[in-house]
């Protein structure tokens, strides 16, 4: 699907529709992430290429999250082995021998632990 120029992007856009109408909750949780990662000193976000919005810190990415509730982030391969045995993320669905974890929103509990995750990616201290 990635060598098909903006398909991933059209995917993404009927995946956000469809999550729109069948979990209305889990698109009101991805729109809280992203205003919270988007109100911190420093960041900005585009479209991901491979589809969803991509979070920027100082112009690098930090993670990227798909409307479907997948939230995709780069750590080194000691922070991605210590998150993974605390059980709460994943191997990454594709690049599974490389830093990178998934972790899937799928309840109001979930959506402080990827603003975490993401606040940890990008190092930034948390405010007040």
């Amino acid at each position: 699907m990635k060598k098909v120029p903006l398909l991933p992007h059209v995917f993404d856009s009927l995946l956000k529709l469809w999550t729109m109408v069948t979990n209305p909750n889990l698109a009101d949780q991805l729109d809280d992430i992203e205003a919270e990662v988007l109100s911190w000193h420093g960041t900005s976000s585009c479209m991901h290429r491979y589809g969803g919005i991509q979070f920027n810190y100082n112009g690098k990415e930090i993670g990227h999250i798909h409307s479907n509730g997948l939230l995709d982030i780069l750590f080194t391969r000691e922070i991605k082995c210590q998150l993974m045995n605390e059980g709460m993320v994943n191997q990454h669905h594709v690049f599974t021998r490389s830093g990178w974890i998934s972790f899937y929103i799928k309840k109001n509990e979930d959506v402080a632990y990827a603003i975490e995750l993401l606040r940890r990616s990008g190092r930034i201290e948390a405010r007040g």
